[in-house]
């Protein structure tokens, strides 16, 4: 199609639903957009003005404003051109500018890899989308042209292409309710991801569709019939899979085609909320309906706004029938989301649900911004949150929350508030306390018990499964961190500079500032804290602060003999307690400093320290202090007689000693006796001593000892 019909097609169309000022604009853009791209062509060998202007067809078939219409032809002018943002702001407007500058890509700035600037492209188009979410159709409408003429492209772009799209540019369709861009996004992503399997799949969709139609107008001809006898009217449609949900239903469950064709389903569309229900009964009563296959997104709707009641039947011919019912809005909104209606989207009287959920994630999408440390943890997150299947559960008050399916109560915590999931201690599922970790389902009442005191445990990050909750803990654990490391890095420095004579209130500001600048410190904090966290060592910046001077006196600095350095061994991520030989309070220790990760305790007697003794300037000497608190878990072996219930009276005796079981393992040894090996929290030496001559008086215990391994 020649480029001046492309646009006088455009135009024709627009005039549905714009008016003649508004036509006029998006005409200008055009004849803007054509001499900024005078030149240039796409690989199929059409003039480059041929793709924003099929862009903006596509956002005028989901009848867009027509400020969307002029940003989509004027999309790539700022990435492709030598024209400026501004220049686009003094000839179309402020608010144009900002859609074509959150759509253009970071194309100024260089990245250290393709992952890097892909990661840095996308949180900045998400941010744009933030602040207003016409960035996002305007790209997702630009992805889906790129998709339709990606034949041109050499079949490793090709795959890349189609990657990006099913991983990135399909979920945000979903999860904004676009059904139709999304569905056509996945058939065009999986014939050029999977050219062969798509073939083979189309062939065999083609041949089975032949073989059903006959079925097919049956079962269509008795639902019209029994609607038509007892009401309410309704249109019946039937639906036809599409190729790239057959492929990932086939994947997913292994089953094979035949079985994944099985299933004939049909759309039912009437005129109101109380005719679904009552179209539903008159389905029930026509086939019988399969148990367990019923759900009601009218009453709770789906995370991207979709509403409409499912359910499948029995049919008399041996094969299921998936329903579908909603009213006429409910398919506009399940077609196209949040763009159903978008001219009125000014007005918050008629914004539909696909709308008020995509405020919602937008919301959340600024949280995890804020919290995240770079761009790629940004996507990684935000690739998590788009989920597609939810779990609904209620506050104690009955409010319903909506969740990823896989969440956990500290999911659940942070979707409440960020500050329920920080100082979070406990959870009640449907009353009963349960552990944190709990994976919910739907219809459960959760209830979350706080405590000021509380604080965020790392371990949290190995079960929780929503991105708000991720970014949460990790953004609290960074500051945590490195707090603790300056803390830590002024002690060890201390330390250092106290076998010199020396402490830092003796330096001078001429030898600071000559450290920073030798070693690239932004300031002393940064200082502390790297050496806190074992990336610098904090003999070597004593030396390097103290200069030459003392390099020379080697008798003076050996001479004096440092103290160790004291630990509780509750001082946080800097400070880890080693788990291959588990030291506790009492314990003879040994601190290693380990680059990134602080000090790491061991035992003196530790087989793991052996392997260290030729790296002497990691290594520190530490005590415990003499007022320790706090639990610290302990590895104890037994050998038991196997009589019944000897496990249950040993975790007995344990709790009377007042030690916590973390971990149990039972192993038969000869038929006679067991080997028992638990994990248990204890105070310090003492307490363990207490716990092990309690054990070892028990009649069936033949032996116990502490082990490392």
């Amino acid at each position: 199609m020649p480029e001046p019909f492309r646009i006088r097609h455009l135009c024709k169309a627009l005039e549905e639903y714009l008016g003649p000022d508004q036509i006029a604009e998006v005409y200008r853009a055009y004849l803007f957009g054509a001499e900024a791209h005078e030149g240039q062509h796409r690989m199929s060998g059409e003039p480059y003005i041929t793709h924003p202007i099929a862009v903006a067809r596509i956002l005028a078939e989901l009848r867009l404003d027509h400020q969307s219409l002029v940003a989509a032809i004027l999309h790539d002018v700022i990435e492709d051109t030598q024209t400026a943002k501004d220049q686009i702001k003094q000839l179309f407007g402020e608010e144009v500018a900002e859609l074509v500058d959150g759509v253009s890509k970071l194309t100024h700035i260089h990245f250290e890899s393709k992952e890097e600037a892909q990661a840095e492209n996308f949180r900045k188009m998400m941010l744009a989308m933030v602040a207003d979410i016409r960035v996002i159709l305007i790209k997702l409408a630009d992805r889906l042209h790129n998709m339709r003429t990606l034949g041109v492209m050499r079949p490793d772009k090709r795959r890349r292409i189609a990657r990006e799209t099913l991983e990135i540019y399909v979920p945000i369709a979903n999860r904004l309710g676009m059904n139709n861009l999304r569905l056509e996004l996945e058939d065009l992503g999986f014939k050029a991801m999977y050219p062969a399997r798509s073939r083979i799949l189309e062939e065999s969709l083609k041949k089975a569709r032949g073989n059903r139609k006959e079925i097919v107008n049956k079962i269509e001809e008795s639902i019209k019939t029994r609607l038509e006898q007892e009401g309410p009217q309704g249109r019946v449609v039937g639906r036809e899979k599409h190729l790239y949900s057959i492929y990932r239903k086939m994947k997913q469950k292994h089953l094979p085609f035949s079985e994944v064709m099985d299933v004939y389903a049909f759309r039912i569309i009437v005129e109101s909320v109380d005719a679904c229900y009552r179209v539903l009964g008159v389905m029930h009563s026509l086939y019988k309906p399969m148990p367990g296959r019923f759900k009601d997104y009218i009453a709770i709707p789906k995370s991207n706004g979709y509403q409409s009641l499912h359910t499948v039947l029995f049919s008399p011919y041996g094969v299921a029938i998936e329903v579908q019912i909603r009213t006429e809005e409910m398919d506009k909104v399940g077609e196209s989301g949040i763009a159903a209606h978008w001219l009125y989207k000014s007005n918050a009287k008629v914004s539909n649900n696909a709308q008020i959920r995509a405020r919602q994630w937008l919301h959340s999408l600024l949280e995890i911004q804020q919290n995240a440390g770079n761009s790629q943890e940004f996507l990684d997150n935000v690739k998590i949150d788009l989920f597609p299947h939810e779990v609904y559960v209620f506050t104690p008050r009955g409010e319903i929350m909506e969740l990823a399916h896989g969440a956990t109560a500290v999911d659940f915590a942070y979707a409440v508030h960020s500050d329920i999931g920080n100082q979070c201690v406990a959870v009640k599922i449907d009353r009963r306390l349960m552990p944190l970790r709990t994976e919910l389902s739907s219809g459960q009442t959760v209830e979350i018990i706080t405590s000021k005191g509380a604080q965020p445990n790392p371990a949290w990050l190995d079960f929780v499964h929503t991105a708000k909750a991720r970014s949460n803990i990790h953004h609290f654990l960074k500051n945590l961190r490195g707090h603790e490391a300056v803390t830590l890095g002024i002690r060890l420095l201390n330390k250092s500079l106290a076998a010199h004579n020396s402490g830092l209130e003796n330096l001078t500001d001429e030898q600071i500032q000559r450290v920073l600048d030798e070693y690239s410190f932004d300031s002393m904090e940064a200082m502390y804290s790297q050496i806190g966290l074992g990336s610098h060592l904090p003999m070597v910046i004593a030396r390097a602060l103290l200069n030459a001077e003392y390099e020379t006196d080697e008798a003076s600095h050996e001479s004096v003999k440092p103290k160790p350095l004291t630990i509780k061994g509750t001082e946080g991520a800097v400070v880890t307690l080693a788990k291959c030989c588990r030291p506790i309070p009492g314990d003879p220790i040994l601190g290693f400093v380990t680059s990134g990760r602080g000090i790491v305790i061991h035992t003196e007697d530790c087989k793991n320290v052996a392997e260290f003794r030729s790296r002497p300037e990691k290594w520190i000497d530490v005590e415990w202090e003499h007022e320790t608190t706090g639990e610290f878990p302990i590895d104890i072996q037994m050998l038991v007689e196997s009589h019944r219930g000897v496990l249950a009276k040993v975790a007995a005796s344990l709790a009377d000693m007042e030690s916590n079981i973390e971990n149990v393992n039972m192993e038969e040894r000869d038929g006679m006796h067991s080997n028992l090996r638990f994990t248990v929290s204890v105070l310090d030496r003492k307490h363990l001593a207490r716990i092990i001559r309690g054990l070892r008086s028990m009649e069936y215990v033949k032996r116990i000892a502490r082990v490392k391994r």
